[in-house]
């Protein structure tokens, strides 16, 4: 996924799909899965969040003036690509 010269480097699929899991089995309901990209550690991490308001406190990849910056929202359950407007 991610492989792109939009992206910074691809990310394993596998690890998302084992982020999809986490979030479904979490105890709290979440609703949608955020992919981060950490500059600091030239990786990729997983938030999670129960609403779309959350997600508004993320700035967009290429956009960010902070060390982590969003790449990707998911729907935890339909797997299904969020896009939202900024």
């Amino acid at each position: 996924m991610f492989d792109g010269s939009d992206y910074p480097k691809p990310l394993d699929e596998e690890l998302f799909d084992s982020w999809l899991e986490k979030g479904r089995q979490s105890k709290i309901s979440y609703s949608y899965l955020l992919i981060i990209w950490d500059e600091f550690e030239s990786a990729y991490e997983a938030a999670y969040t129960e609403d779309r308001e959350a997600i508004r406190t993320y700035e967009w990849f290429g956009e960010s003036s902070t060390h982590e910056s969003l790449v990707a929202i998911y729907d935890l359950y339909s797997e299904s690509r969020i896009s939202l407007m900024n």
